[in-house]
């Protein structure tokens, strides 16, 4: 059910991103039909809400949902037994194409993961210049007015958390018309060093910087991407940083800069492995799985690099002939960013690596590469409970969520092949299997190693991986976060 109703107070909380926590479709027939939004931050922000209630507010993805933008007010949603505060804002079509198909995905994703072949690309002409100018500041324009709007005055006791790389300029624009809200920004992805920050034009990049330090804590989820930001004020900025106690001093402001490593709900996680939706699944894989299994879950994502996931397997299965039939490899794919060029010839390039390895080695009965293009939750946790190894080997990855879902999940104490530039590699990598994401040659070692690893040492790396995770769960994400704010504006307090 849904009331397009002002909620009857000012929400102490207030948190932004791009996607929403629910999704107003029609299905076939016409009818409306509410969802719950997919994806890892959706999972965590509802973790947020959950504990401290407030109004999310998000793009507008559908014409349901700009029919409700029009509202101008946030929309009360009971779905699952939950309810949602949810505001959205309807950029002009146009202007959000060029904010994230241009300024977002690729520009921003690409050079904070690394991507670009700077020899070849990107060039910044004045098509990139305008997607800036007229596509990514009006849209943040467009989320602070609504922000504001939910404020209602000053800010004062209030929070606001803007969340990701689609929303770097939303702090200003809060920060001007509500001078005592308290805004956090937190980046989900990671956060390139100083050379990278400028292959973007000079002006673009400073108001990146500036603009997030208009916020009183910028958070990350690594102490990684903590340095890297703090240095990149210094080399961009020329400003005042603390790095004992991580701070940027702004003119007679102190922001904060601070890691939150962001984690799962094991009591939500668990519950759904325990559907009948996972149950079929897991029978299905069974009666085809071979001795061995490999599995990967990712995003059709050029950071998440299932290229060279495949052509270290094709390398395993070069130097191990012995497996050759024992092992299905599975790489279940989300399809992702279909409309944006390089994510396009990305999948092509996959699908040829991935039948081309097939054609190699395989035989009449024996598929090496099991590639599933599709996003289903319940066959992923059934692949998560019954692999031997799981394969993470991202380029460069914020947090990864996947390898503490599938370490959380697994039945059969399978190893964890792991990127030293995930986030996660700074909890877990030292029980996993880690692997430099470029290196062929030390990935189809890891594979290797990953299946022919002794059970006790299989066991014990698996045992402690859970117990880091179960030590840190969304709930302490939550909490860590919160008592920084309280922290912060007690302190801020005192000296007034």
């Amino acid at each position: 059910m849904t009331e397009a109703e002002t909620a009857p107070e000012r929400p102490d909380l207030i948190v932004a991103a791009n996607r929403g926590p629910v999704s107003y479709h029609s299905d076939a027939s016409g009818e409306p039909v509410v969802t719950r939004g997919a994806g890892g931050l959706v999972t965590v922000l509802s973790a947020m809400l959950r504990r401290h209630p407030g109004v999310w507010i998000a793009a507008a993805a559908s014409d349901e949902e700009e029919t409700l933008a029009a509202v101008a007010a946030s929309l009360r949603v009971d779905l699952d037994g939950e309810t949602f505060r949810v505001r959205y804002v309807a950029p002009e079509r146009e202007a959000y194409n060029l904010f994230y198909n241009i300024a977002a995905n690729p520009m921003l994703w690409f050079i904070q993961h690394y991507l670009w072949d700077l020899a070849r690309h990107p060039d910044i002409r004045q098509n990139e210049l305008d997607a800036w100018s007229k596509g990514y500041l009006p849209v943040n324009r467009l989320f602070g007015e609504a922000i504001l709007d939910e404020l209602g005055d000053d800010g004062a006791g209030r929070v606001v958390i803007v969340h990701d790389y689609h929303l770097y300029a939303v702090a200003p624009v809060v920060r001007a018309g509500a001078p005592r809200a308290f805004l956090q920004q937190f980046v989900h992805i990671p956060w390139a060093q100083s050379d990278y920050w400028r292959v973007l034009p000079r002006g673009i990049r400073e108001q990146i910087f500036r603009s997030l330090l208009a916020n009183d804590v910028v958070a990350f989820h690594t102490q990684h991407y903590v340095d890297s930001f703090l240095q990149g004020c210094v080399d961009v900025l020329d400003v005042a940083i603390d790095t004992h106690e991580k701070a940027v001093n702004v003119g007679d402001r102190t922001v904060w800069v601070r890691a939150y490593p962001v984690s799962i709900d094991p009591d939500v996680l668990e519950s759904a492995v325990r559907s009948p939706r996972v149950a079929a699944a897991e029978r299905e894989l069974l009666e085809r799985r071979r001795e061995f299994l490999l599995v990967r879950v990712d995003r059709l994502d050029l950071s998440k690099n299932i290229l060279r996931g495949f052509l270290a397997f094709d390398r395993f299965l070069e130097l191990h002939p012995e497996f050759e039939g024992r092992i299905t490899f599975l790489a279940r794919l989300q399809p992702s960013r279909e409309d944006v060029e390089e994510y396009v010839a990305y999948r092509e390039h996959v699908l040829h690596l991935a039948a081309e390895i097939n054609t190699r080695h395989g035989s009449a009965d024996w598929l090496p590469i099991d590639l599933r293009l599709e996003d289903n939750f319940p066959a992923t946790l059934a692949a998560y409970k019954h692999y031997d190894a799981l394969m993470v080997n991202a380029i460069f990855d914020g947090m990864n969520l996947v390898a503490k879902e599938g370490a959380l999940v697994n039945t059969r104490d399978g190893a964890l092949i792991l990127s030293e530039n995930t986030g996660a590699f700074e909890e877990i990598g030292r029980f996993a299997v880690s692997v430099n994401p470029f290196d062929i040659e030390d990935q189809a070692a890891a594979i290797y190693r990953a299946l022919t690893m002794p059970a006790a040492e299989k066991a014990g790396r698996a045992k402690a991986i859970r117990d880091v995770i179960l030590g840190n769960s969304v709930e302490k994400w939550v909490a860590a976060q919160w008592r920084d704010i309280e922290r912060k504006r007690a302190l801020e307090a005192a000296r007034e």
